[in-house]
């Protein structure tokens, strides 16, 4: 059994205490939860009868705390997961795991000096219709792949970004591309592999906040595929969709729905038997508001804790998903196109204003 703390009461620790604090996952359960507002920590308490704590220190002194999962604000990922990695605990961190590379790396050494497993929270590559995707990928039907994109059209009103004063500055959340968009840009990446340069260009168009609501972007990549990125929580008055389509010489695939989680298009030039089966049986997740892989997310983890696998989204390819973001973020400040690998210069991410 692992027990899990959670240290962040925030948004979207509704998804992760709800499944490890309702036994929806084999092998793992709650024990505690922390957040330095002690009423949003108690009432998430409250609902799975755990302790709270409101000192992060205390939260982590707890003997039976096996792992945490890291739900604060993005740019206090570093610190949190350094200090977690300290008390010997594994961490479950959400993305993005940092804002800056540096810290990354910070926090990638902590858990490797530590002897702790450092996973983040990709929770759409286990998507059943992304999951399929890449199973023909992996088979080569798709062939030489020609074309990329990600759209997320989503609807984030001004008082979203009012609920907490981090929301939508460089120092701790960073815009579209950083939050919303980050699964979607990690699993261009993932399906099309690495990247060579990025031109970028973004606005902020309907909220005041300091960062991007709206973003474009035309990747490159090293396999001679190119990609297209487009972003925006400016979509009124409701979300439209977060999608991925995929354009190879032999095949053509389009997930989309609200976040990747239903096939529109299935189309190979060598058909399958099978290929009925997937758009039938296959094609869409259960909704839910983050995506509709955490349940699998988190059994993957607890397999890799219990039988020491390897995590499909560690540090390392945490941090790889954070260096294209941090190229965008580059592009966007210099107007010019951004080479991997690269020092970021002139991108605000990460730096408080």
């Amino acid at each position: 059994m692992i027990r899990f703390g959670l240290l962040g009461c925030g948004r979207i620790s509704k998804r992760h205490s709800e499944l490890l604090g309702n036994g929806q996952i084999e092998g793992a359960r709650l024990v505690a939860v922390c957040d330095k507002i002690k009423a949003r920590a108690e009432a998430v308490a409250a609902k799975f009868s755990v302790p709270a704590f409101d000192d992060v220190n205390e939260f982590l002194a707890r003997s039976d705390v096996d792992a945490v999962a890291v739900l604060t604000p993005s740019g206090m990922h570093p610190e949190h997961t350094i200090a977690c990695a300290r008390a010997g605990k594994h961490v479950v961190v959400e993305k993005p795991m940092a804002l800056r590379l540096q810290d990354a790396d910070d926090m990638i050494r902590a858990c490797d000096e530590a002897g702790v497993k450092l996973f983040v929270v990709k929770q759409n590559r286990f998507n059943v219709p992304v999951v399929k995707t890449r199973e023909a990928l992996d088979a080569g039907r798709f062939g030489r792949l020609i074309l990329g994109t990600v759209r997320v059209r989503w609807c984030r009103d001004q008082a979203y970004y009012d609920q907490d004063a981090w929301r939508g500055t460089w120092a701790y959340d960073g815009g579209v591309l950083t939050n919303q968009a980050s699964h979607h840009i990690d699993m261009l990446e993932w399906f099309f592999g690495d990247v060579v340069s990025v031109h970028a260009r973004a606005t902020t168009a309907l909220v005041k906040i300091e960062t991007e609501d709206t973003a474009v972007a035309t990747l490159k990549f090293r396999n001679g595929a190119l990609g297209i990125i487009e972003a925006t929580t400016a979509v009124r008055p409701k979300d439209l969709e977060g999608s991925l389509s995929i354009l190879g010489e032999k095949g053509t695939v389009e997930i989309a729905g609200f976040a990747v989680n239903q096939i529109r298009h299935w189309n190979f030039v060598d058909a399958l038997p099978s290929d009925q089966v997937v758009v039938e049986k296959f094609s869409v997740n259960p909704p839910n508001v983050y995506g509709f892989g955490h349940q699998a997310y988190y059994q993957h983890v607890v397999d890799c804790l219990l039988n020491q696998r390897a995590a499909l989204v560690d540090g390392l390819q945490g941090r790889k998903s954070l260096e294209l973001i941090s190229a965008l973020y580059e592009s966007i400040e210099t107007g010019q196109e951004v080479a991997l690998r690269f020092e970021p210069r002139r991108s605000k991410l990460g730096v408080p204003s």
